[in-house]
C-alpha cells in the first residue's frame, strides 16, 4: 500500500484513499487516542459516503499496528509496542540518510521561504508552547521533507513510518512541552542553512540527527501511562 500525503478536497484520490489520510491524520495529532472507536457507521455519516470506502480504508491502516479488530468491540486506536517504535525509529534513521541521494527533487524559492516561516513560528511557540500548534507545526515541516523526496517508493516509505511514530512522539511532546519546542526550532534553523546552500543531502542528514534526539526522548518516557495509552 503506498501512502501519500492528501486531503478530502483535492480530489486526486479516491474516497477510500482520501478517508484513509485524514484517519492517519487524526490519530497522530491525537485526535482520536488509543482505547478509542473506530465506527464506520459514524464515519460513512461524516464522509458522506457508504460503509465500504470507510472500511477499505480502515483495513489500509489496520498493518501499520496503528488500530485493530476486537471481538465484541470493533476497531480501537492502539499504541505501538516499545519493540515496534525500537523498529519503526531504526527504519526511519536509514530512510533520512537516503533524502539527498535518492533522486531528490530541486530545491526551490518556495521551500526556503516556507521554512523560514516555519521557524519564526517555532520562536513564537517557544515563548507561548501550545501541543496543538506544535503537532501542527511539525507536521508541515513533514510535509516539506517528504515533498523534498523525488523517489516515489521512499517517499511513501517515509509517510507510512511518519505516521507510525507521530502519535507516540506527539504524545511525549505533550510531556516535555516547551524543550520539544526549542528543538524544533534548532531543527528548523539547520534546515533553512541547508536550504540557502542547495544541499538535499544535508537535509537528509538533519531529519537523521532530530529522529534520533527524538527518540531518545521517547525511550526516557516508554514507561509512562501518557505514552503507551490504555
Amino acid at each position: 500500500m503506498m501512502i501519500e500525503e492528501t486531503s478530502l478536497k483535492t480530489g486526486r484520490k479516491g474516497p477510500a484513499e482520501s478517508i484513509q489520510v485524514e484517519l492517519l491524520q487524526r490519530i497522530c495529532f491525537l485526535e482520536y487516542r488509543p482505547g478509542d472507536q473506530l465506527k464506520e457507521a459514524d464515519l460513512a455519516v461524516e464522509f458522506g459516503v457508504s460503509r465500504t470506502p470507510v472500511r477499505d480504508a480502515i483495513n489500509r491502516i489496520s498493518h501499520l499496528g496503528l488500530v485493530e479488530t476486537r471481538n465484541g468491540v470493533g476497531t480501537v486506536v492502539v499504541a505501538l509496542s516499545a519493540e515496534t517504535i525500537h523498529h519503526v525509529y531504526e527504519m526511519r534513521l536509514e530512510l533520512a540518510e537516503l533524502i539527498g541521494t535518492a533522486s531528490p527533487r530541486a530545491i526551490t524559492t518556495d521551500d526556503l521561504a516556507t521554512a523560514r516561516a516555519l521557524h519564526e513560528e517555532a520562536v513564537k511557540l517557544c515563548n507561548s508552547f501550545h501541543p496543538r500548534h506544535y503537532v501542527e507545526l511539525n507536521h508541515r515541516l513533514h510535509q516539506l521533507i517528504a515533498s523534498l523526496i523525488g523517489n516515489s517508493a521512499l517517499r511513501s516509505f517515509w509517510w507510512q513510518t511518519y505516521y507510525q511514530a507521530a502519535s507516540t512522539w506527539y504524545r511525549v511532546s505533550n510531556l516535555v512541552g516547551p524543550e520539544a519546542a526549542q528543538a524544533l526550532v534548532q531543527e528548523l534553523r539547520d534546515t533553512v542553512t541547508a536550504l540557502e546552500y542547495n544541499d538535499t543531502a544535508a537535509i537528509g542528514f538533519i531529519q537523521r540527527t532530530y529522529i534520533g534526539y527524538g527518540y531518545r526522548r521517547i525511550k526516557a518516557h516508554l514507561s509512562k501511562p501518557e505514552v503507551d495509552g490504555p
